[in-house]
């Protein structure tokens, strides 16, 4: 199984950008599914993106399309999420992920979480 660590979280300005990145130490990265999930005070978990390890196939929230993109390096052992156009919806706790399930979007099918990385939008 991986380790997850995210980093790249921070305080940004409404329309600017950041870019989280999750770095995973373990065997066969490329064979696994990654996703960002996102949960904001009071709200549940949601999905933001996935990449598929096979194809690099990606899936987007509707909330994100066009701002977000999910990317990752196997190489490294790395999987990123460029955030553009931000606003104070996107303000949040966000989480990487790792499944063994082909682009899964259901959190209960990602076995692998890292502790999660602040991301606040102010206006």
């Amino acid at each position: 199984q991986v380790q997850l660590v995210e980093s790249g979280g921070g305080l940004v300005q409404a329309g600017g950008s950041l870019r989280l990145s999750c770095a995973a130490s373990g065997r066969a990265f490329s064979s696994y599914a990654m996703g960002w999930f996102r949960q904001a005070p009071g709200k549940e978990r949601e999905i933001v993106a996935a990449i598929s390890g096979i194809d690099g196939r990606t899936y987007y929230a509707d909330s994100v399309k066009g701002r977000f993109t999910i990317s990752r390096d196997n190489a490294k052992n790395t999987v990123y999420l460029q955030m553009n156009s931000l606003n104070g919806e996107d303000t949040a706790v966000y989480y990487c992920a790792a499944s063994r399930v082909y682009l899964t979007l259901d959190h209960r099918q990602y076995d692998a979480w890292g502790q999660g990385t602040q991301v606040t939008v102010s206006s």
